[in-house]
Order: C-alpha cells, then structure tokens, then sequence
C-alpha cells in the first residue's frame, strides 16, 4: 500500500483537466491514486524535495454524499443509450425530462392535427365550411388550429361534443384508431416514465447518515476498523446490508499497473454481520486479520498509504418496497487511529432515545500503535500487548471517579420512576465535553 505522499495538482478535474489516455504521456505523472496534471519540470522535481511542501488535496473516487467521481469520455457507442430510451430518459435531469415530456405530446398532436387538417383539405371540407348540406370528415374543422384542437380531444380523451368525426370519412375512422393507439402508447410510455423518476428513492438515501471518519481500535483485543450508519427516519429500510471496498491503486508481480483497483473488506460477510437492522445507528467493524488487507498496517505506516474506503449500504425502502442504496467514502486522512465513537443511545422513561448530536463525535481509547500481524506475533509468544501513554483531557481529571459507559448505562437504566435525571449509555453530554 505504498504511495507517494506528495503531488502536484492532485485534484485534476477542478483544475478542469480531463484524465490522460496514454500512461506514457511526458506531461503526465502516474502515482498510485490516480492521474494528475505535471506541469513544469520544476514542480515535478519539487516531488522529491524535502517535505513535500505542495502536496495538493486528494481525488475522491466517491464523494462522501455517494456520488461517483468519475466522468466517462470518447464514448463512440453512443447509439446503446437510444436501444435502452426508457432508462436514458428516467436518467435525465428534471429540467430535460420535463422538456421531453412536453415535447413528445406536443409532436404528436402537431402531428395529428396536420393529418386531420390535410384530410379535410383534400376532401373539400374547408370549402364548404358552413355548408349545411356538406357532410364533413369532421363536424366544425374550419382550419388548423380546429384541426389541432380536435387532435388535443381524441388524444386525451376530452370529448367536448363541438368537433366530432362522421361516419362517412372511412379516412378519419382509421386515423382516429392509430391515434388512439399511439396516444396509448405515448400516455404509458411518458408517464410510466414520470412516475419511476418521481418514486426513485434516491431521496430515501439522503437520510441514511455515515459518520465523518472511520476509526482504528482493539475490539475484543484485536485491532479493528470501524465506522457508523445511522437512519433518520422512523421507517425502517428493509433487508438492509452493508459491504465496503477498499480502493487503492496496485501494481502486479509482472509488472502490470492497476490504477484504483477495488478490494473487498469484510465487514462480517461469513458470520451475518453484514445483515443489518437498522433501528438505531450501529457501528460496523472490520476486523484485521490474515486475509484483510490491513494486517501489516501499523499507525505509523499508516501515514504514509493513499486509499480510500467506499462503504455501500442497500436495502428496500419499506414505504414503496422498492430497492435503496447510499454510499460514502473514506480517504485515509480520514482514518483515525486509536479512536473510538461516542455512544448515541441513551435510557428514556420507556424508550430509547438516539442523540444525532454526538453521532459524529470520537473519543481517543490506548491502541496499540503496531500492525495486527505484529499483535499476534506478540500473542503467540504470550507477551503483553504494549499500549502508548495516553494522558486524559483535563476535564475528565476534574472528575474524581469517572464512570465507564457501561456503569452509566446500568445505573441509568436502574433509575426509579420520578427522577430527574437519566443517564445515557456512556453520557453523552459529559463525553462530548470530555473529548471534543
């Protein structure tokens, strides 16, 4: 998981610089995140100099509110879009889609409405408007704009009784059938897709909540990744479950580069972890162990890796059953070693309350600073696991006996009925202030 730490222009796409096509490109730099713009010969070999002083922001593959950073170019097929016209069109922004949608029935009973009008005109009809004894093809079409009136009514159904069609225009009778058929059509077509874009539940996603940064801490003393997911509403998401991806550019043992090759992290796939009820917001560990791919990651190495972590969380939406997914991401800044997250679930009169205010909120826990590889090598030897000093916040020594949170919980959980107070799994308020 090596890298280089330090580039130049990193972010290449608010620079308004696509990606390159060849890998050999001299303007270009290869590194293990992605592509970024080289520029001057001088600011490439500031890559080598002392400090690294003009390290640029990284690229995110997916952004933290789950969209997916990556822009596909010199698509020549472009023909595929039009043999699958109803996804395309669902796909559209709502600005286009609307414009399509008045588009499509306008044409059509443009279209229809010259017919009727050339009809009427061949038969003689506008000739004879007024003329009592002349049976039109249509009763009262003196023009186009009645013609097109009277395409609006057959297309929708309208029937205002003023314009009607005789049954001696054998022409009119067969027009009127393919209109009414293709109207059919169009009215399935267009507003099937309205409908699917209007119920999509990309909005759903939007309250499912990913803490800000994942953290590194022994768990049931072995070193594990963790991150949390939350939902906000009282609906819960059906069948939900979890899966993350590590992202992290590789190169072969022949030689082959894989830029953003994607790895799968296990977050409890053979034991039913990954399957979630998400009532309250749950904490989602990975454990690092021979097969992750963070057994030889100690804190220190750690500091030196570019990756990101893509966590997918799906599910059915349980109002409209229909098929949800939220994504977010992780870079490796965003990693905290020897961290832990603030309990969010508290003990009410009757209920459980989750406070969203600390949902972000961290606290430090001793950690051990080696790699779990190095752990186990110490636990096969029967050494003691050595842990760093860490020297609480001063406002946790102002206290003379801090409780743990399980001591709060209990205790909270113990309170008879009538007292003021209620203690929450691990107090949240006094966490906050202890370890902001």
């Amino acid at each position: 998981m090596s890298g280089v730490k330090c580039h130049i222009g990193q972010d290449v796409e608010k620079q308004g610089s696509k990606l390159p096509k060849k890998w050999n490109d001299p303007n270009k730099i290869p590194t293990d995140r992605t592509m970024v713009v080289g520029g001057a010969a001088g600011a490439r070999d500031s890559l080598d100099g002392p400090g690294c002083q003009l390290k640029k922001r990284r690229q995110r593959y997916v952004e933290k509110d789950g969209k997916c950073n990556v822009h596909h170019g010199n698509v020549r097929e472009t023909y595929r879009y039009l043999t699958d016209i109803f996804t395309t069109l669902v796909d559209l922004k709502w600005r286009f889609n609307l414009l399509v949608f008045t588009l499509v029935y306008t044409t059509t009973w443009v279209f229809f409405g010259l017919i009727w009008w050339l009809i009427a005109y061949l038969r003689g009809d506008l000739d004879h408007a007024g003329d009592r004894d002349w049976t039109p093809c249509v009763d009262n079409l003196n023009g186009f704009v009645s013609a097109f009136l009277f395409s609006i009514e057959t297309e929708t159904t309208i029937g205002y009784g003023y314009r009607v069609i005789t049954e001696k225009c054998p022409e009119g009778i067969v027009l009127l059938l393919v209109q009414a058929i293709l109207g059919s059509i169009v009215n399935a077509f267009m507003v099937g897709c309205m409908f699917v874009k209007i119920s999509q539940p990309k909005k759903r996603a939007e309250t499912l909540m990913f803490s800000q940064n994942a953290v590194i801490s022994m768990r049931d003393n072995k070193l594990c990744l963790m991150f949390r997911v939350g939902d906000l509403r009282n609906s819960h998401i059906v069948e939900a479950s979890i899966r993350a991806k590590l992202i992290r550019s590789k190169q072969t043992k022949e030689g082959e580069f894989i830029p953003l090759n994607q790895t799968d992290i296990n977050v409890g796939f053979d034991t039913g972890d990954d399957r979630l009820f998400l009532v309250s917001p749950l904490i989602i560990c990975h454990e690092f162990n021979e097969s992750s791919p963070f057994w030889e990651i100690s804190q220190e190495q750690l500091a030196r890796e570019e990756f990101e972590i893509v966590v997918i969380l799906e599910g059915m939406v349980e109002a409209t059953g229909m098929t949800c997914q939220a994504r977010s991401s992780y870079l490796d800044s965003e990693v905290l070693w020897g961290e832990r997250f603030t309990p969010v679930l508290s003990l009410e009169e009757g209920f459980y309350e989750v406070d969203y205010d600390t949902f972000h909120h961290t606290y430090p826990t001793p950690t051990p600073t080696c790699s779990a590889r190095e752990l186990s090598e110490l636990a096969k030897k029967g050494e003691a696991i050595p842990l760093p000093p860490l020297s609480p916040p001063a406002s946790v020594s102002d206290t003379p006996n801090p409780q743990s949170p399980r001591d709060r919980w209990e205790e909270g959980a113990g309170q008879e009925e009538g007292e003021e107070e209620n203690v929450s799994n691990g107090d949240v308020k006094k966490m906050d202030t202890e370890y902001e």
